[in-house]
């Protein structure tokens, strides 16, 4: 006979219990009016049952006094997995006459169903499996397919509306035994189907309109949160509106009184032009009859400038990128130093070293020149050892003929012949002994010989090593000349860029002398343009004669304008010729005053 699943035997008889336990309360619960209290019956076996199928494979939590199972644990876990829960669990921590794990799970089913929400509640937690393995063992009914239908017909229980009180009742200390009598089959069962298919229609009836109605408060909510949105946006919108009016009403305003001054802005400027016009035009007439004779002069001293101001610019520059690279000089030189400084460091650290280096090559050469004497005697000692062995084996072969011959005379003298043999014994066990130490010191020096080789394989070693580091020292050694060579040749092209630096300086001496002479003249210029600015030219009618010869003028007896005392000559009269250094070509003087004349010409322009 097959043996059961102890397990799934538990199992299949909780899932049947439950299933009874469901079936009834909703019987009960119909017949009775659907409103329930917590001293209903069915209702408190229901609680019974659900609270065996928890505990089902609970896995034992230790304590600090003893050994628990509780169900609170994964009922605990709902709020992390189902948000909607941490009001029922809140509400349960908070109540005040629960004390032990046990009744706080009692109360939060209680709660759970009368939210009509424990079916939801318990899927969240069986679809956590792997949470779940944290509480129950492999084969707890929370973790098979019979957690899922239980699960499934609690469904059900969402057409019972319950009222319980959780606060007054003692959750801790109840007893929780199933009652097996309320289950039992009667003949008032049997004849109740048709009752039943009518009670299964109206609950088909009642969920469709609950899921119904469900549906129409989400969208209602939806709605009302759409609407708010709305009429929000459209006060604002409205607002917005307003504010943009206004500032249309004040920019219309803005743009009027903008025209009606802008209009009289023009009027203003049209009369300022027209007087600014005819001041202009007299100015201008004046302004070329005194421009012309000095347009010349100006440009010529123009052009100087321009010439001097760039010769200024460039030495300018030059002197700028000469101070940068004496700087940049002035810093490599003292790096330079830095350098040579912390390589004379080294090179005095590494003198030192090759000294160490010499007197340990000295060391290691003494040691090696004993080392070789000691090999020499060694292999004396060797060679004396070898002439020894070849000593005692020309004995062998003698004592090796003696003993042929003994054998010989053996049978001619059998006493003599073991006096001999017992002689021979003796002989032959002390020669092998005097062999046998002879080979042990053989033995001895050639360890003693290894020992030597070893060691001059390590003394050679350590030559190679000490050449190596020589070489290396060798080579730094030429890298610091090598330095040193470099150095004084930044030296030297130092000097060379000192010598050019201060050849350029003397060079921007004289340019800045040049500078000074040249604005001494512009000084000149500017102020003989001033004497001629408050001068007063005669008209070509009045001024008809000449003052000194008082000769009429005429092509050949040009006019010729003293700008300092205002006489006008002609140029038989004005001979005095004076050299400017602004001007390329001597200017005519003026008889009286020695000031500068001015030609003018026929056509009344200066």
């Amino acid at each position: 006979i097959a043996v059961k699943d102890p397990t799934a035997v538990e199992r299949a008889n909780l899932l049947n219990m439950a299933k009874l336990s469901i079936k009834g309360l909703i019987e009960s619960a119909l017949s009775f009016g659907r409103t329930l209290d917590s001293d209903y019956p069915p209702l408190q076996q229901f609680f019974v049952v659900m609270e065996h199928c928890l505990k089902h494979g609970l896995k034992v939590r230790k304590s600090f006094l003893s050994y628990n199972k509780t169900i609170w644990g994964p009922l605990e876990l709902v709020e992390k997995l189902y948000p909607e829960a941490e009001e029922i669990a809140a509400s349960v921590r908070d109540l005040p006459g629960l004390k032990t794990p046990l009744g706080r799970a009692r109360a939060w089913l209680r709660l759970a169903l009368m939210q009509k929400k424990m079916a939801d509640y318990l899927r969240c937690l069986i679809i956590q499996r792997d949470l779940l393995s944290e509480f129950y063992e492999y084969h707890a009914l929370m973790m098979e397919e019979e957690g899922a239908v239980i699960v499934g017909l609690l469904v059900g229980l969402n057409v019972i509306d319950a009222n319980l009180c959780v606060k007054g009742e003692d959750l801790d200390s109840q007893v929780g035994v199933i009652d097996f009598s309320v289950y039992l089959k009667s003949d008032d069962d049997i004849g109740g189907k048709e009752r039943d298919v009518q009670i299964a229609a109206i609950l088909d009836q009642k969920n469709y309109v609950e899921e119904l109605n469900r549906q129409l408060n989400s969208t209602v909510s939806s709605l009302h949160a759409r609407v708010d949105s709305l009429e929000k946006s459209n006060t604002k919108l409205i607002e917005e509106l307003a504010i943009a009016k206004n500032n249309i009403i004040k920019l219309q305003e803005e743009n009027h009184q903008l025209r009606s001054e802008n209009t009289l802005i023009l009027m203003k400027t049209q009369h300022h032009l027209e007087a600014t016009k005819v001041d202009a035009e007299a100015e201008l007439q004046t302004y070329k009859h005194s421009r012309q004779g000095l347009d010349e002069m100006y440009n010529e001293a123009r052009r100087q400038l321009r010439e001097e101001s760039q010769l200024r610019q460039d030495m300018e520059n030059d002197l700028v990128v000469q101070v940068s690279m004496k700087h940049e000089i002035e810093l490599a030189m003292k790096l330079l130093e830095k350098d040579i400084h912390e390589k004379q460091d080294t090179l005095i650290g590494l003198r030192q070293q090759l000294d160490e280096v010499k007197a340990i090559n000295m060391e290691m050469y003494q040691k090696l020149q004993v080392s070789e004497d000691a090999m020499k005697e060694k292999n004396e000692i060797i060679s004396r050892l070898e002439d020894k062995t070849n000593q005692i084996n020309a004995t062998m072969k003698q004592l090796e003929q003696r003993l042929q011959q003994a054998e010989k005379a053996q049978m001619e003298a059998e006493a003599e012949d073991e006096k001999l043999k017992q002689e021979y014994v003796n002989k032959s066990e002390s020669l092998q002994n005097e062999f046998s130490q002879k080979e042990k010191q053989l033995l001895q020096l050639e360890t003693d010989l290894k020992i030597e080789k070893e060691w001059r394989q390590t003394l050679e070693d350590d030559l190679q090593k000490e050449k190596e580091t020589v070489s290396h020292l060798r080579i730094e050694t030429q890298e610091i000349v090598n330095l040193k060579k470099e150095f004084l040749e930044l030296q030297e092209k130092n000097k060379q860029l000192k010598r050019i630096c201060e050849d350029q300086e003397a060079a921007l001496q004289e340019l800045a002398s040049k500078l000074s002479e040249s604005k001494l003249k512009i000084e000149d210029i500017r102020e003989a343009n001033k004497a001629l600015q408050g001068q007063v030219w005669l008209k070509d009618k009045e001024a008809t004669h000449c003052k000194l010869c008082e000769k009429e003028f005429s092509l050949s007896k040009r006019k010729h304008h003293c700008r300092n005392c205002g006489e006008i000559f002609c140029n038989a009269c004005s001979d005095n010729e004076l050299p400017l250094p602004s001007s390329p070509k001597p200017v005519r003087v003026c008889d009286s005053c020695h000031a500068i004349l001015i030609q003018r010409c026929s056509s009344n322009v200066p």
